[in-house]
């Protein structure tokens, strides 16, 4: 089976713009949706051990769904991944003020970021590496001043899929006028057995710290994961200790916690591993980003239902967000996330797909 692009019109915006979704089939049994609006990933389907393939990743049925209230499901997310303490940091001198949309914090770039707002996508012309990969690039210009971010930022995101093997790739790029803080992740839920909750998946991530939250989410500073439910060195099935008597557990209603990858400071590295054993399949995420954000889907309510119609609960789907630090402007300790002009933002995340033996 050869690769291909196709697309279809997925919904049309309220002002009359349409929005078109894209789907790479890499060949090999790998396929990814993705639609202008917010970047978003609809879809991603992925063989099992049977050679059949599932869609592993949460969606809603349409774009109506998608314009209104959902938590990031599939987006893009930026300016700021992640929260920001009182929505409030100072740069070079100057305050600046962020809309506070969860509780008294600013999260995600605010009430409208970027898994929001309306992408350009266009498929990649094959280049030298013809027939190795298929492609999407996605753009956006988020103007000085949007949420309270300072600078007008150029973006260009790829996703691309490897028609030699079952992996997919982002990779983001960003420029500056001004200087700002920049912060960008992607947030599917997936779901590797394609229904049902995802406790009896088996999560590694090999970091030996990770952050600990108050009340509203916001680190206070590191900690070790030894002797701690947040010890996830050594493959662990995702509820095993999920209802642990265990304060950050209570804080979060389970996992929503930034860990320090324990990794080599250049390249991508491994940041998670996820198993599902009952279908075989399994998911690598390599990044060159410092940290992940692992989160077991604690606020999914039964509020929304999914693409299949099913109703999307606590535990429906996971989300491994690489990133930098939460709050990492107001936290000099923690690595930068400023942006100045002339200075270009490079950030990738590879997920591969394979089955147990």
């Amino acid at each position: 089976m050869s690769s291909n692009i196709t697309t279809r019109e997925f919904g049309r915006m309220p002002d009359g713009r349409i929005v078109t979704e894209y789907t790479l089939d890499n060949g090999l049994g790998l396929r990814l949706g993705a639609i202008n609006h917010g970047g978003i990933v609809t879809a991603l389907h992925v063989p099992d051990r049977h050679g059949h393939s599932g869609n592993i990743v949460l969606g809603l049925p349409s774009l109506a769904d998608y314009l209104g209230p959902h938590p990031h499901l599939g987006t893009i997310v930026g300016r700021y991944a992640n929260r920001i303490a009182g929505g409030r940091f100072t740069l070079d001198g100057a305050q600046h003020q962020l809309p506070l949309n969860n509780g008294a914090n600013s999260l995600h770039g605010g009430h409208r970021g970027f898994g929001t707002r309306f992408w350009q996508i266009e498929p990649v012309p094959a280049d030298g590496a013809a027939g190795e990969e298929i492609a999407i690039e996605l753009r956006y210009t988020s103007a000085d001043g949007e949420e309270g971010f300072p600078g007008e930022v150029q973006l260009t995101v790829r996703y691309a899929l490897s028609t030699r093997e079952n992996t997919w790739r982002i990779d983001y790029r960003a420029v500056t006028d001004r200087p700002t803080v920049l912060n960008l992740s992607h947030h599917d839920y997936f779901n590797l057995a394609g229904e049902g909750a995802v406790l009896d998946h088996r999560l590694t991530i090999p970091a030996s710290r990770y952050c600990p939250v108050d009340a509203g989410l916001i680190p206070l500073g590191l900690a070790p994961v030894a002797g701690t439910p947040f010890d996830f060195r050594a493959a662990t099935p995702v509820g095993e200790r999920i209802d642990a008597p265990h304060e950050q557990l209570r804080v979060a209603g389970g996992y929503d916690h930034n860990w320090v990858l324990d990794r080599e400071p250049a390249g991508l590295a491994l940041a998670a591993r996820l198993e599902h054993p009952p279908s075989g399949r399994v998911m690598e995420v390599h990044t060159t980003e410092p940290a992940v954000q692992f989160y077991s889907g604690n606020f999914l309510d039964g509020s929304l239902r999914g693409a299949d119609g099913e109703s999307l609960r606590r535990g429906a789907g996971l989300c491994l967000e690489t990133q930098h630090y939460p709050d990492s402007p107001n936290q000099p300790d923690f690595p930068s996330t400023v942006l100045r002009p002339g200075e270009v933002f490079s950030s990738s995340t590879l997920h591969r797909f394979g089955t147990l033996a």
